[in-house]
């Protein structure tokens, strides 16, 4: 029998993530009851059909981009006492929930706040070439000016325990909360590990996903951030 998660919150942000966020959704199991969904100001359907599942909806009016969404979710999910676990999860498919069981044990047997999945350590299933060699490059960039030392620094799937999540107030509204959220917890000195997980790349997600120009225009955002200080 599976243990129930109640003091765990599953924070989906979504945008324009209609054709896939149901069937999100739907694999997570009945013993996680709290799936909080961000809609990011989707122009698709994407509302309606989260609307149309368990998990519960939250809208912003318009595109904040997914730093904004991850936010409100956190802050949201804190809103419950009963909630000791935040897990980012995302929209289009790439994570599997027995990744997350295996971070929230170790979480919990190691007393860490923020636990954050590798497909470095683990797999990364149908990942391209170029895209694999760009992370690669993003983490030796990382662990120079974070001095938070991964071996992978984008991954969306973390787990935060309610310490750690309340003090990281993210302010980076598009994909560069990845690189903010590691340089929260060198700056608080929170205790963190990562986990080998298995990420699964379809055409789908491939296309969701940040362009290669995206992410170096992140990494020079971030020692940009580096240098003004």
């Amino acid at each position: 029998m599976s243990i129930v998660h109640n003091n765990v919150a599953l924070v989906i942000p979504a945008y324009n993530e209609g054709s896939a966020i149901q069937a999100t959704i739907a694999g997570i199991p009945e013993h996680f009851p709290h799936v909080i969904v961000i809609d990011d100001g989707s122009s698709d359907d994407t509302c309606a059909r989260v609307q149309e599942t368990r998990a519960m909806l939250v809208r912003h009016p318009i595109n904040l981009g997914q730093g904004a969404g991850l936010q409100t979710g956190i802050d949201v999910a804190l809103l419950d006492p009963a909630i000791d676990y935040i897990v980012t999860f995302d929209a289009d498919g790439q994570h599997r929930i027995e990744d997350v069981e295996s971070m929230l044990a170790y979480a919990r047997e190691n007393d860490v706040q923020v636990v954050m999945g590798s497909r470095f350590l683990g797999r990364a299933i149908n990942m391209p070439a170029m895209k694999r060699l760009i992370l690669k490059m993003a983490v030796q960039f990382s662990n120079i000016t974070s001095g938070v030392v991964l071996t992978d620094t984008h991954n969306g799937l973390r787990v935060i325990h309610r310490s750690a999540a309340g003090k990281l107030k993210l302010e980076l509204p598009d994909f560069s909360h990845a690189s903010e959220i590691i340089e929260r917890i060198g700056q608080l000195g929170l205790s963190y590990a990562e986990v080998p997980v298995t990420i699964v790349y379809s055409e789908y997600s491939r296309s969701k996903g940040q362009s290669m120009i995206n992410a170096i225009n992140i990494a020079f955002d971030a020692l940009l951030r580096k240098v003004i200080k």
